[in-house]
């Protein structure tokens, strides 16, 4: 389990296909520490398992998760948000993130608003009644608030600080991102979900 607080990006330096999966290396950044061989770490959202401590991590990324993620398209040189698990009596300052990614949608627009950025993302049908205004949803495996919800997109607002630290920062209209919508608006109660109403625009 993690927070959504994403410690800082990773170079992707090894793609190795291995029957129909892939293994995952990448070089992490200073102050990451090395996982235990077994740990789970969040890759870009995902949770994935590492192979073994060390200044780089590796890790087996199945069929199944190939399917359902974007990590597939990944090359050599590109960045991705990494988060070590969460340990009993840390801080959560984010919200419970489970890394299991529940769809894939894209950034329809980027634009500054004040000291901010509002980022616009697509909703994908399957996520509609999950993601709701001020509820939490991460993206790549970053903790945001939803400020605006429509039929098909919703809106979210990103600090300096979350944009230096995180892809966001270098994220375009057209990028593909994992979305995980907040747990507890999935085991919610369905008459709570029923009551959601999305904003019209």
């Amino acid at each position: 389990m993690f927070s959504g607080i994403v410690f800082g990006t990773g170079r992707v330096v090894a793609l190795e296909r291995r029957g129909g999966g892939l293994v995952l290396t990448v070089a992490p950044p200073a102050g990451f520490g090395s996982p235990a061989a077994g740990e789970s770490v969040a890759v870009a959202g995902v949770c994935l398992t590492a192979l073994a401590a060390g200044r780089r991590l590796s890790a087996d990324i199945s069929r199944e998760t190939l399917r359902r993620t974007r990590l597939g398209s990944l090359a050599k040189g590109d960045l991705v948000n990494l988060e070590r698990s969460l340990r009993w009596g840390d801080r959560l300052s984010g919200h419970f993130v489970m890394g299991h990614v529940d769809g894939i949608a894209k950034i329809l627009a980027v634009t500054r608003a004040g000291n901010s950025w509002t980022y616009r993302f697509s909703l994908p049908r399957a996520l509609s009644r999950l993601v709701v205004v001020k509820g939490s949803v991460a993206v790549d495996g970053v903790s945001l608030t939803v400020s605006a919800r429509r039929a098909t997109s919703f809106d979210v607002a990103v600090i300096p600080e979350t944009r230096r630290r995180t892809t966001l920062g270098r994220a375009r209209a057209g990028d593909a991102v994992h979305l995980e919508a907040d747990v507890f608006a999935r085991y919610g109660r369905t008459g709570w979900r029923r009551r959601v109403k999305p904003t019209r625009g």
